[in-house]
């Protein structure tokens, strides 16, 4: 099917990391289908938790289809987590399309195991690849759009970044230690990142995208796809979400995290007090909190924690 000849993103460029499968592959053919030129990215390692050798296929693929439909992309291979190659997908943006507009950080694995039971390596190598692979791409991203604006006398540029965070790092999930701490490392990024770019023009913002890839097939196994019909879990539920995000039209949205599935987006509220102790004296004693946080907490459920599990329920009503 050939793209449109007009889109909302017509005229501007992308990056896409992690674009060779699943929900990165959905969101660059998404991105291109709007108007953007794309860089492709994937390290192409077959294993989900990083394993195997890289391979150039699944970008260059990725990158095929979109130039066969008539758009405009090109494939990197790099690994987003070295710092030195995260930067030459930025520049393989500019050189191609002379300029960068939209980031989309996707590329991750998985290491699953218990707290008790996972290793240093296990800890590592997920954090690297998702937290400090994110941090790579908005570094030079953000550097990019920076200077664009000192260039034009502090004008405002056009910068989009939409980062993967995790329902796993909103409910808690418990065989999930390394992923939900690097998925909660992404949503603080992005609200830090929102704030330092919005005078340039840029908006950052993060999704939790539930979705049948192959880092989560093991996950849904049990959930089969209809007979007819598009799955409910399928990655193009998802990429629409991402190109709105990185349109004009969604300008006024910064620094916000959207759970997105099965035809449904949920807006998350940011945290809010619950409840305030003020002690009575120059500083708190063991017993004046004993005093005021024990009943408080008495009757609280006791796997009711800072965790929000209700997100894993919602759906499309």
């Amino acid at each position: 099917m050939a793209l449109p000849s007009e889109g909302p993103l017509q005229g501007l460029s992308a990056v896409v990391t992690g674009a060779g499968r699943g929900l990165g592959r959905a969101e660059a053919l998404e991105l291109a289908r709007l108007g953007a030129a794309v860089v492709v990215n994937d390290y192409g390692q077959p294993g989900r938790d990083g394993s195997g050798a890289a391979s150039a296929a699944p970008a260059e693929e990725v990158a095929a289809e979109i130039r066969a439909r008539g758009g405009r992309a090109v494939a990197h291979t790099g690994d987003v987590a070295d710092f030195q190659q995260a930067r030459g997908i930025l520049q393989l943006a500019i050189e191609e399309f002379g300029k960068l507009d939209i980031l989309v950080n996707n590329a991750g694995i998985l290491r699953d195991r218990m707290v008790f039971s996972m290793t240093e390596d296990e800890w590592d190598s997920v954090i690297r690849v998702h937290l400090k692979g994110h941090f790579n791409t908005t570094h030079f991203a953000a550097a990019h759009w920076r200077e664009r604006s000192k260039a034009a006398g502090g004008e405002k540029v056009y910068g989009r970044i939409v980062n993967t965070s995790s329902e796993a790092f909103l409910a808690g999930s418990a065989g999930q230690p390394n992923y939900a701490a690097a998925k909660g490392g992404i949503v603080g990024l992005t609200t830090s990142t929102a704030l330092a770019l919005a005078k340039y023009g840029v908006t950052a913002n993060a999704i939790c995208p539930r979705a049948r890839t192959r880092m989560t097939e093991d996950v849904f196994a049990g959930f089969r796809p209809p007979d007819e019909g598009l799955d409910p879990l399928a990655p193009e539920h998802v990429a629409p979400l991402v190109g709105y995000l990185a349109a004009p039209a969604a300008a006024r949205i910064n620094g916000q995290l959207l759970v997105v599935h099965g035809g449904m987006v949920a807006i998350v509220e940011r945290p809010r007090v619950r409840a305030r102790f003020d002690s009575k004296q120059e500083t708190f004693t063991h017993d004046e909190l004993d005093a005021l946080l024990t009943p408080h907490y008495a009757d609280r459920p006791p796997g009711e924690t800072f965790a929000a599990a209700e997100v894993l329920g919602l759906k499309r009503g």
